[in-house]
């Protein structure tokens, strides 16, 4: 079963992937169409039955910037740090429950550092107390990649789960190298076997219709 449905732009160029309600109701308004359905599967109410989409299209056009600037938010931070403390290098499948991820400015904000991709990198909770207020030069610690701003195709399919049917329309537009990094992300093995909570169904799709 399809968990999320994929959002394109009206030059069909994928936009992000939508919770199945949500594409339900950017059809029924009008504002999308459906261009794949998944097979024998249907959506009903007591006003009407409509294939459950897979991937849709929006009627309008809507301007995409090139670079990504959504928010930092952990789960995104994370991902581009591939799920991997930046100074001891462990991955999280390695770490116990009370040595969870978390984020870490590289300069503190109390010392004047800013909360954005170029200063944020993904840390365990020992290394992040460790660094505490200090600056990375004070006390020996250096992240093992520099902090950039991700290319917003990466970042914004990390954590999705993509089908065969869906994941043509991300290699139509961006290639295949690019198809093949996003599949390495999604084989990748989350830590405690939980994946990113918007990736998850909703229990009662019927009841957006």
């Amino acid at each position: 079963m399809i968990i999320g449905c994929l959002a394109l732009n009206a030059s069909f160029e994928p936009l992000t992937m939508v919770p199945m309600r949500r594409a339900l109701r950017l059809v029924i308004d009008g504002k999308a169409e459906i261009v794949e359905a998944e097979m024998d599967r249907v959506v009903r109410s007591e006003r009407l039955t409509m294939p459950r989409p897979a991937v849709i299209r929006l009627t309008k056009f809507i301007h995409v910037p090139r670079r990504f600037r959504r928010q930092v938010t952990n789960t995104f931070l994370f991902a581009r740090d591939h799920y991997r403390c930046q100074y001891c290098g462990r991955p999280a499948a390695e770490l116990k429950p009370r040595e969870a991820l978390t984020r870490d400015h590289v300069i503190p904000i109390s010392r004047g550092g800013k909360n954005d991709w170029g200063n944020v990198v993904t840390a365990c909770s020992p290394c992040n107390t460790r660094k505490g207020n200090r600056l990375p030069y004070e006390i020996g610690m250096h992240p093992l990649t520099h902090p950039v701003e991700p290319h917003f195709v990466h970042l914004s399919w990390a954590v999705r789960r993509l089908t065969q049917t869906q994941a043509r329309y991300i290699k139509t537009f961006y290639g295949d190298a690019i198809l093949h990094q996003l599949e390495a992300l999604e084989h990748r093995v989350h830590p405690h076997g939980h994946r990113a909570a918007d990736s998850k169904a909703h229990p009662d799709e019927a009841a957006a219709v």
